[in-house]
């Protein structure tokens, strides 16, 4: 599941790719990680948004309050769980995304991007966060699904990604349509290649 992300060619593509006149300007970043900014499209344009979700206020199906920051949340329940009541639904454009295997501290990454050279959309969930003072924060969270076969050897989930003709269902379609598009990837479409050479300390 996308614990990293990647995006690093021009800003004129990725608003082409989602579709709307221009998107706000960010730099090449090769290491996008949780708790920092990430583009979002949502039903109303395109800003940037927290990745990760602070559940304040949020409950879980026991009632019991929800403690932890929700990075990724799972398409089997995204309709269903009470901490996911009231949330609207986002895309989130990258080139790609990046997994970890074998043992702790000798881990070896993994980057995952399209075999035909283009940029994915990451099926996401978000909301206005109230700071302290009033001030509002968007934050959202990616939604992941069952591994395709492609990356199924590296992990038991991945980010739940949508075809282009897909993005306004998912927006702001009916619940039950949005519902449809919560499956994995088709097989062949990935390319699984070594990430190596990647600053982790970057941004």
């Amino acid at each position: 599941m996308p614990g990293r992300l990647f995006l690093t060619r021009p800003m004129a593509e990725v608003a082409a790719f989602l579709g709307v006149p221009r998107v706000p300007e960010d730099p090449p970043r090769a290491n996008m990680a949780p708790g920092q900014e990430v583009l979002t499209l949502t039903a109303t344009g395109v800003q940037h948004m927290r990745w990760g979700l602070i559940p304040a206020g949020r409950k879980n199906a026991r009632g019991r309050p929800v403690l932890e920051t929700i990075v990724n949340a799972r398409s089997e329940t995204l309709f269903e769980k009470s901490a996911f009541a009231g949330l609207h639904r986002a895309i989130v454009p990258a080139d790609g995304w990046y997994e970890w295997t074998g043992a702790v501290r000798r881990k070896t990454p993994h980057a995952i991007s399209p075999q035909d050279g283009g940029l994915l959309a990451f099926a996401a969930i978000y909301d206005i966060w109230r700071a302290p003072g009033g001030r509002g924060v968007p934050q959202v969270a990616t939604v992941t699904c069952a591994p395709s076969e492609d990356v199924r050897h590296i992990h038991d989930r991945m980010g739940l990604l949508l075809e282009r003709k897909d993005f306004a269902t998912w927006l702001s379609g009916p619940e039950a349509e949005a519902s449809a598009l919560l499956r994995p990837w088709p097989a062949g479409r990935l390319n699984v290649r070594p990430a190596g050479d990647v600053d982790w300390s970057g941004p």
